[in-house]
């Protein structure tokens, strides 16, 4: 599907929609202040669908002074972003290119989120990883003022390198699925000997021992994949600080195609794809080779300004202007 209109006629609100009624959130803003019309009390995103063969309607309120509601199939849910463990949605907007050029911690958190995507079962991972963390940090803190003993230090200590082992593992199994359809990708795109590299090593009780009083100087962590990174390569090269724009963008557009390859081969459905404004800045091959990537049974909503933009004649055009779409 392409949707095409003027700057600022809602393209992008409409995109926003779709991603707040599949996945219970915005990827723009966590401020449901910003996400309802000026002047309203309450905002509401209703859609209708199939995953499958089996029809699916999800319901999901925003109200600047309440705590957002979300319904599945009739059912409320206790949280609005249990939407995302049900229904896959990968999305596209130009502030992702951060997951390349922006600081480890976004690649971090890009990558535990496709981890959930991809093996569900590891989904709370890295939440409980992160809690264990702050529960070590603050036991670093009493004792460093004199508040605890060092024995409550332990329980946590075991926590950190049990997750952080887990979690280690868990990123590298994803990080290795991810690599190949990722390089394919890439070089379909024109970005040559693209990939992922994962080095981290897990820490042990021992290793977190041995820097007991760097830790307990600094009343942090200072050891575990909460400091790890995902490196993103093209002919060896880091593509975070030796990589163009463009290369960045190719990058970030080949990662998500390449989950979405994944998560269709894995669920048998092909998620959700919401690409807003990928076409501005790619030729005609690429564009050519980024539609023929999306899978088939699948659906994907495009943005452009441009009705011409994708190519060939789009499945369906949606045309819109400030205040509607036909």
């Amino acid at each position: 599907m392409l949707v095409t209109g003027p700057n600022g006629a809602g393209k992008t609100n409409l995109l926003e929609a779709l991603h707040v009624g599949t996945q219970g959130f915005s990827p723009r803003t966590r401020s449901d202040a910003q996400l309802v019309r000026f002047g309203a009390a309450a905002g509401r995103v209703r859609l209708a669908g199939a995953r499958g063969d089996v029809p699916v309607e999800t319901e999901v309120t925003l109200s600047p002074s309440a705590a957002r509601r979300a319904s599945l199939n009739g059912a409320r849910l206790r949280a609005a972003e249990q939407l995302r463990g049900e229904l896959q949605t990968l999305v596209f907007t130009p502030d992702r290119l951060a997951i390349v050029k922006g600081a480890p911690a976004v690649r971090r958190a890009y990558f535990d989120r496709s981890l959930g995507r991809l093996i569900p079962a590891r989904a709370s991972l890295a939440a409980e990883y992160s809690a264990a963390v702050v529960q070590r940090n603050a036991a670093l803190r009493r004792v460093a003022a004199g508040l605890s003993s060092a024995d409550a230090l332990e329980p946590w200590t075991e926590r950190v390198a049990a997750l952080g082992s887990e979690l280690t593992a868990a990123r590298r199994e994803a990080v290795a699925a991810l690599d190949g359809p990722f390089g394919m990708q890439a070089g379909a795109l024109g970005l040559e000997r693209a990939r992922l590299r994962y080095d981290a090593e897990a820490p042990s009780v021992a290793d977190l021992e041995a820097r007991l009083s760097r830790d307990l100087e600094r009343g942090t962590t200072g050891l575990g994949p909460h400091l790890e990174d995902v490196e993103i390569l093209a002919v060896d090269r880091d593509l975070r600080s030796f990589g163009s724009q463009g290369e960045q963008r190719v990058a970030v557009l080949s990662l998500l195609m390449a989950e979405a390859t994944l998560i269709e081969k894995r669920r048998g459905v092909p998620p959700l794809l919401l690409l807003d404004d990928v076409l501005s800045e790619l030729d005609g091959s690429r564009r050519a080779a980024l539609t023929a990537s999306i899978p088939a049974a699948g659906q994907a909503l495009i943005t452009s300004t441009d009705v011409s933009a994708l190519g060939r004649e789009p499945d369906r055009l949606v045309l819109v202007a400030p205040g509607s779409a036909s």
